[in-house]
């Protein structure tokens, strides 16, 4: 399987949404922030709960996961840490879910 590319964005992430690809689309920020705005078929797993959750992943080892977070920045060290992990199909959401809300949905809420 090839290696994909480090980031994707906002419009290529819900182009595999439309065309019902199957991924994980993992949300890495904190249940408060879960809870103000979120996209539709995400699993919460916050950053500091990572590695102790990380067995949750495991049966998408060897799938494409899809990182987000606020902006990108905490997404993007869950992603390298992943890498190191062995998950070779992840990648991070540029621009997160801010730039979710502004380009792809605009119900959901930005703060």
């Amino acid at each position: 399987m090839p290696e994909l590319p480090l980031e994707i964005d906002v419009q290529s992430t819900a182009e595999l949404r439309a065309r019902q690809e199957p991924f994980l689309l993992l949300d890495v920020r904190n249940p408060d922030e879960f809870a103000t705005a979120k996209i539709a078929d995400s699993v919460l797993i916050p950053m500091n709960e990572l590695s102790q959750r990380l067995g949750e992943l495991e049966p998408y080892r060897n799938q494409r996961i899809i990182v987000h977070c606020h902006h990108g920045g905490r997404s993007m060290r869950v992603t390298m840490f992943l890498k190191q992990q062995g998950f070779t199909q992840v990648q991070n959401l540029a621009g997160g879910i801010d730039a979710w809300s502004q380009l792809v949905d605009s119900s959901v809420p930005r703060y």
